[in-house]
């Protein structure tokens, strides 16, 4: 019976294994592009393995080559202060990843266990802004920033997205809705107001789904694009995505730098593929936890 019902998982398994290989292939083709040489991009177009590997393109893009090996190599000399632009958005996705999680993770909270006049109603209203396209908020909140002065700063990048978002706190409202209210009835006995008892024990037995929005909310703030390029223009507040753009940009009008911009884009990858790596596990473990022995 074990064997018939292994066979019968093939079929499921093929289908993972395909969803699979269908995920993965945009980003392989991305770190071989990166890896063939500007004079055999077209030629070596069909072949899933470039003929003549190199990391000339990671090493003109960090700036680690002379312009006149940059342009051998097929590139227009352009280059990415790729350490400034790392810390830029290290600062950028760590600021908006962490307040957003602790502020929503405070509004679910208020949503599911306190009560106030008009909490539904304003748990609605957090809810209709799910509906709202974020391009529609986009000119408001430019217009807000540069009104307080605050282009081409942290704080105007950040300020849109810093206190929350409406899934985020729906996701943890309805995680809060699961703990069993004689958890908290205990920890008030114990003499805790509300603010102990979220800090104290909501919060430690919440800590797969905090990780969890605070992945997602730091792979989307590392990932954005427009946000940053119309706030954060100057060289002190870009960010990684911006700078890839900037640098196309910088590509002679007659061929972009597609190997050069290929090797820059598989390095702005590699620290959230990284901190996916080592949260992964963690993520999955925190995700099975739960607060009753």
């Amino acid at each position: 019976m074990r064997r018939i019902a292994n066979i019968g998982r093939l079929p499921a398994w093929a289908v993972l294994a395909v969803a699979l290989l269908l995920t993965l292939f945009p980003f392989y083709w991305m770190v071989r592009t990166a890896l063939t040489p500007a004079a055999d991009l077209y030629t070596d177009s069909g072949a899933l393995f470039p003929r003549h590997p190199t990391t000339v393109n990671f090493l003109r893009v960090l700036g680690l080559t002379t312009q006149e090996e940059a342009r051998a190599a097929g590139g227009s000399g352009a280059q990415i202060n790729f350490a400034r632009y790392l810390l830029n958005s290290v600062v950028y996705s760590g600021l908006i990843a962490t307040f957003q999680t602790f502020f929503c993770a405070m509004a679910g909270y208020a949503f599911a266990r306190l009560r106030f006049p008009g909490r539904e109603f304003v748990f609605g209203v957090v809810l209709a802004a799910l509906m709202v396209p974020p391009i529609f908020t986009l000119l408001p909140n430019f217009v807000l920033v540069k009104n307080l002065d605050l282009v081409n700063t942290f704080a105007g990048m950040v300020a849109p997205t810093i206190l929350m978002t409406p899934f985020a706190v729906f996701f943890l409202r309805q995680f809060f809705l699961s703990i069993p209210r004689d958890v908290e009835e205990a920890a008030r006995l114990d003499g805790n107001g509300p603010w102990g008892v979220f800090w104290r024990v909501v919060l430690p037995m919440s800590r797969g789904p905090l990780i969890t929005i605070g992945l997602t909310t730091t792979v989307w703030a590392w990932k954005d694009f427009l946000w940053p390029l119309l706030v954060g223009r100057e060289e002190q507040t870009r960010v990684l995505s911006v700078a890839l753009g900037v640098f196309l940009q910088q590509s002679p009008n007659t061929r972009p730098d597609w190997t050069g911009l290929m090797a820059g884009s598989t390095l702005s990858v590699l620290p959230v593929l990284l901190l996916l790596v080592l949260l992964g596990r963690r993520l999955v473990q925190s995700l099975n936890f739960s607060g009753i022995k």
